[in-house]
């Protein structure tokens, strides 16, 4: 981000705080760096639209990456079927549908002609997805979603999230042969996440002995998994299934995601805005990527020296609680949080060093700990290009959707 303090001063002048910014500049420049990388792996990119939230800004990831990007990975059954009234096809839903209303979306794209596949990791859900489709005429696309997670001491330690009871290829050829006999459904592919690899930073200030840890246990992770996916993939085309796709990686594994762990296609999102957890990352892709997302919020109140206090701010991102998901004051520099208080609903007190030139009025620039996340906190983007704002994006919000 080329923009100081000053310069952004100057940007949102007469712009209603909070607001949300994009620097266009730095996104154009992630996304240039994802795409490089999945070209010299042979792979295509599928964007996860989780870590966007501006259909502006998911056009133009698929408009800049070109042949090299495919189709999008959406988190809500309710999201494809917006983004597929916005023109966007290719369609896979990453979590598995249950409820009545999402499988009707699923059979109402699918009977559209919307390319649509929905994460499935269980026979009840398969049965539940074969008799939807099969009463309306269709096959709905399913995705078998594999646990990638590394266990260790014989299953008593368990590294990564809890997603899928699928685990080796035993467990996903029996759900891939139950597809394949039953009406109403068929299978499109696999969706293998590797979430310790991908999400786990392991550059924490002040932490040397776990940082160390944390990248034995990636490197030896990133082995296991990229070998016992490639087996899963190739025991499903020796029983012969065509899948459309193997998908795996995220922005933190992009650069280990390839051919030879199996996979045909990785995702990625959150690199676009490179948000502050990323910071803590210490593998060369991830440090060259450039912040792009970010936050502005008005100070109203002076309380003492050396504290300004801003109006509302409490972003906080999901996940386990720590400081680490707070908001990271980003502009001017040395601004703090107050550990009492940390990013409030309503306020949030900074501890503001000698010489900040902040009164009532002014902006403090943040980044959020995630990326997406923020945009449920506005109705538009501020796209800015050139230290200018070029233009103003709907976030998913500001269209009215809301989809959990």
């Amino acid at each position: 981000m080329t923009l100081d303090h000053e310069a952004f001063r100057a940007l949102l002048a007469g712009e209603p705080l909070p607001a949300l910014v994009i620097d266009l500049d730095a996104f154009d420049a992630n996304v240039a760096r994802h795409v490089a990388i999945v070209r010299a792996h042979g792979l295509t990119l599928r964007p996860a639209t989780k870590s966007i939230r501006v259909p502006a800004l998911v056009r133009r990831v698929l408009d800049r990456g070109g042949d090299a990007v495919r189709g999008l990975l959406c988190y809500a059954v309710a999201e494809a079927e917006a983004l597929a009234r916005l023109g966007f096809d290719d369609l896979l839903v990453a979590y598995p549908p249950w409820q009545a209303s999402d499988l009707d979306r699923v059979v109402r794209l699918t009977r559209e002609g919307v390319r649509v596949s929905v994460a499935c990791d269980a026979p009840d859900a398969l049965l539940r997805l074969s008799a939807a489709g099969a009463a309306a005429g269709v096959r709905v696309a399913v995705t078998l979603c594999v646990d990638m997670s590394l266990r260790l001491l014989g299953g008593r330690v368990h590294l990564g999230v809890r997603r899928s009871p699928l685990r080796d290829e035993d467990d996903v050829l029996a759900l891939a042969r139950a597809a394949a006999a039953l009406p109403g459904v068929r299978l499109a592919g696999v969706l293998a996440y590797e979430a310790q690899v991908a999400g786990l930073g392991d550059d924490n200030p002040g932490e040397p002995a776990q940082n160390a840890a944390k990248r034995w246990l990636k490197r030896a992770s990133a082995r296991e998994l990229g070998a016992r996916r490639s087996r899963i993939a190739q025991r499903l085309a020796r029983e012969g299934f065509a899948l459309d796709h193997v998908n795996g990686g995220g922005t933190g594994s992009l650069d280990t995601t390839t051919r030879d762990t199996g996979v045909t296609e990785v995702s990625a999102g959150s690199g676009f805005f490179k948000p502050a957890l990323f910071d803590r990352f210490a593998g060369a892709h991830v440090r060259a990527l450039e912040p792009a997302c970010f936050f502005a919020l008005e100070v109203t109140r002076v309380p003492a020296e050396g504290l300004v206090t801003c109006l509302g701010g409490g972003y906080v991102a999901s996940g386990a609680p720590g400081a680490d998901k707070l908001p990271l004051p980003w502009l001017p520099p040395g601004l703090a949080l107050l550990a009492a208080e940390g990013a409030g609903e309503v306020q949030t007190p900074l501890r503001a060093p000698p010489g900040a030139a902040l009164g009532r009025g002014s902006p403090v620039v943040f980044r959020h700990a995630k990326a997406g996340e923020v945009c449920e906190r506005f109705r538009e983007a501020l796209l800015v290009s050139g230290g200018r704002i070029v233009d103003r994006a709907p976030t998913y919000r500001g269209l009215g959707h809301c989809f959990f």
